[in-house]
């Protein structure tokens, strides 16, 4: 599979760790992982945004690696936040997480989340 990655010249570069559009030619598999939130295995939400990243992203690992992908694979994060001011605290999380060249991205603030206790979810899709 060859990935091109996209940021074209004639709009605005991209705000962060991101490109506007990502190519797969040649994709044999697709995984669609759903939105995941800051939940620990043992059920407890952390407090901090940015801790709740960081368990959110090591939940796409864990889905990442059953179906044997990795993150240098990962195409494209859509993100809900729940609060404008939590943008850097993830953003700071996304940019240690993320492989180079890094994904397409959408960040997107909402009214709430399913459980009231997370301040952010995320989507990830995935081609090898």
């Amino acid at each position: 599979m060859d990935l091109r990655h996209l940021s074209p010249a004639g709009i605005r570069p991209p705000f962060g760790r991101y490109h506007h559009a990502v190519e797969a030619s040649g994709a044999d598999r697709l995984l669609f992982i759903s939105g995941q939130v800051g939940i620990r295995p043992d059920g407890t939400v952390p407090e901090a945004v940015a801790a709740q990243a960081e368990q959110a992203f090591a939940n796409i690992d864990a889905c990442l690696r059953e179906a044997g992908f990795t993150r240098a694979q990962v195409l494209r994060l859509s993100v809900y936040l729940t609060e404008a001011e939590y943008r850097l605290g993830y953003m700071q999380v996304r940019d240690a997480w993320v492989a180079d060249p890094p994904p397409a991205s959408t960040l997107l603030v909402v009214k709430a989340l399913a459980l009231p206790t997370c301040k952010i979810e995320i989507e990830a899709v995935a081609a090898a």
